[in-house]
Parts: C-alpha cells; sequence; structure tokens
C-alpha cells in the first residue's frame, strides 16, 4: 500500500513539473544576484494550483506541495528549509536538478515507468485486455511472453534476469499476478501492471490516499492495525520493509484488528531533556535483524520519534524495543532532530540490520 502511494505520488509529481514547464512557471530565476536555474516561486505555483483547480484553497496547496517534499519530489533550492511555505521563496523539482534520491526503490519505479511507456506504445501491444476463469483483466499479459519481450528488446541477458527483474517489479507493486495468488514465474499464468502510468493525476488524490495511508503508517495519528490470524501485520504504510524484503503476505483468513490510535506517551518530552545530565532515562544500544516481514515496530512524532507500538514475536521484540523509547541514532546517525515519516526512509532505505540507540525512561 505504500510503495503504491509512493508510485502514486511520484507519478503525479513528474505531471505537474511537466504542466509547470508547459505554462513556464519553471524557469531561471534570479535572486541576490545570483542566477537559479529551473526554479518556480512558492507563492505562484500556489496561485496556480488554486486558479488550475488542482486544490479548493491556499491551505489545501501548500499541504499538496508539503506531500511532494516529503516524498523528495521537489525542495527547497538552497535546501534551507524543509517545509514549504506559501512565501516568495524559491522551489525546484529534484529531477531538475539531478538530486534525486536514487535508491532501490526509485530505480525500480523508474525501470518499470520506462517498460510499461515501451509496451503500451507498441502497435501490437502485449497488454491487453484478457480473460481468466470468465474475468477480464486490464493490461494483462503471459509471463513468459514478457520474458520474451524483455530478451528481444535488450532488457534483460537471458531468461533467469528477466525473472528476477519481474520479480522486483512485483515485489515493488508494480506488476501482479491478476488474482494476488502467485508469485512472478516465467509462465502462461496471467500478470496485470497495477498501475497505469498515463492515466492523469489530480493532486488532490495524493492527500486522500495518504488519509487511507495513514491506518497503517508508522506515526499514524489513526488506527494502527496488526493483523493476528498467523501473519505479523504490516506496521506502516511503507510496511518497513528494506530494498531486498518482500512485501508483506496478507492472510487469506480475515483479520482480527486492534487499534491504537492514541499516544503511548504520558507527556511530551524533548530532545532537552533527553540530553540533559542526570536525566531519568537510561540508553541502550539495540540490534534488530529483520526478517521476511520487515522489523516490526511503529515509530511516531518528531523532534524525538518515540516507539509507539512492537509487534509481538517479530525481529524488534526480540532485539528489546519496547514502546515509549526514544529514537537517538539509527545506523549511527543522530535521528533526534528528524520526524517519524524521515527516519523511516532512513531504515527502509539501510541494510537488513537496523542499529538503534534509544533512550529508555527509568521506571
Amino acid at each position: 500500500m505504500g510503495r503504491r502511494h509512493k508510485a502514486e505520488v511520484m507519478i503525479a509529481g513528474e505531471q505537474l513539473r511537466l504542466r509547470l514547464h508547459d505554462g513556464k512557471q519553471i524557469k531561471e530565476r534570479r535572486y541576490h544576484l545570483r542566477t537559479y536555474p529551473n526554479c518556480f516561486v512558492a507563492q505562484e505555483l500556489i496561485d496556480w494550483l488554486v486558479s488550475h483547480k488542482e486544490a479548493p484553497d491556499r491551505a489545501t496547496a501548500v499541504c499538496l506541495m508539503q506531500h511532494l517534499m516529503d516524498h523528495d519530489i521537489v525542495h527547497h533550492a538552497c535546501d534551507k528549509r524543509s517545509v514549504f511555505k506559501d512565501a516568495k521563496l524559491l522551489y525546484r523539482f529534484r529531477k531538475d536538478d539531478g538530486t534525486i534520491p536514487f535508491n532501490l526503490e526509485v530505480k525500480i519505479f523508474m525501470r518499470g515507468q520506462r517498460l510499461y511507456e515501451h509496451l503500451i506504445g507498441e502497435k501490437n501491444s502485449l497488454l491487453q485486455l484478457r480473460e481468466e476463469h470468465g474475468v477480464a483483466y486490464q493490461r494483462a499479459f503471459p509471463g513468459c511472453q514478457l520474458i520474451d519481450w524483455l530478451l528481444q528488446n535488450g532488457e534483460a541477458e537471458n531468461r533467469r534476469q528477466g525473472v528476477e527483474l519481474c520479480r522486483a517489479l512485483q515485489e515493488h507493486g508494480i506488476i501482479r499476478h491478476v488474482a494476488n495468488k502467485h508469485d512472478f514465474f516465467d509462465s502462461g499464468v496471467l500478470y496485470q501492471f497495477c498501475i497505469n502510468f498515463r492515466r492523469r493525476r489530480r493532486l488532490s488524490e495524493l492527500l486522500n490516499e495518504g488519509e487511507e495511508d495513514n491506518s497503517t503508517e508508522v506515526g499514524s495519528s489513526t488506527a494502527l492495525k496488526l493483523a493476528t490470524s498467523g501473519h505479523r501485520g504490516s506496521l506502516n504504510s511503507l510496511q518497513l520493509h528494506s530494498a531486498g524484503f518482500p512485501p508483506f503476505a496478507q492472510s487469506s483468513s480475515a483479520s482480527v484488528v486492534r487499534c491504537n490510535p492514541k499516544s503511548v506517551l504520558t507527556r511530551h518530552v524533548t530532545c532537552e531533556e533527553l540530553s540533559a545530565p542526570g536525566a531519568p532515562f537510561i540508553k541502550k544500544v539495540l540490534t534488530v535483524i529483520g526478517d521476511p516481514l520487515g522489523w516490526g515496530f511503529v515509530v511516531r512524532g518528531r523532534a524525538p520519534c518515540y516507539v509507539q507500538a512492537v509487534d509481538p514475536g517479530s525481529p524488534a521484540a526480540a532485539a528489546g524495543v519496547k514502546v515509549q523509547q526514544f529514537v537517538c541514532q539509527v545506523n549511527g546517525q543522530c535521528v533526534l532532530d528528524l520526524d517519524y515519516r524521515t527516519m523511516t526512509r532512513l531504515v527502509m532505505t539501510g541494510p537488513r540490520t537496523v542499529v538503534l540507540e534509544v533512550m529508555e525512561p527509568l521506571e
């Protein structure tokens, strides 16, 4: 779910970028005798979003642009601000200055988009409306035929490499088995692209999807859902998977849902309190070795982040991660000043083994 939302954000962001280039909102700007290429003025962009019905009001437009900032689509031209403001400030799309963080997730997304555009643009496209067991599926294809196509177009050197690519696309939510029952195999089984990359996105869709994702998001203010029917539940919208982990396997039986919408903290704690000499906290270093379902803990808050929930039986629980612990470092990097989204991204893009330095309240 989180990867699908991330994909939708990237597509919507790119469509917006192209529209702004066409309308000359993105151009070279001068400020304090310095030239900034490919920039837009935040205040002017908010005007544009409202006038083009992409947002009902300025406050919503700011929220939309902040969403793009949170997903590394746009940034302040000098990287001096992490918040999008409705002011005469210069911002830029990361694709325009080559600062997109090319982690594995982004690379696979861009590869999937390129393959989709190539496939859908062919005269006799492999992606067709196909039927299986009386059900019709759009943008569907037999697995073996996609492998043939990859070899013919130089996208894979051999069939094994082609299968590995397709499984990576499946893992990142770009393709799937039409009935969500099988991993990718070089066979006549039907698969389909989950994403229509060419569909025009409205930016307002992003906030609606974000609200849905928050029901299982790290640090969300809504319900935290833990499946208890044989599989460990996903603990955030990005599923806390490292780049090489398979997606969360959903149980076929009905899941019992437990809600935990409120903060586990009894009071607000500041970074200064955690750092103060003699503070009533004990420092611990915990090593969490992720498994195929992820790490199994939820963080919430900002400056500092804290552990909101730990999945029983998860790697986090085995390592000693507990609720109400404050996260100080992740793999040696200080995260006290970060919010939960940034910290989650840091965990996701790192290695399978996560070393956490936490501060635990003294009992």
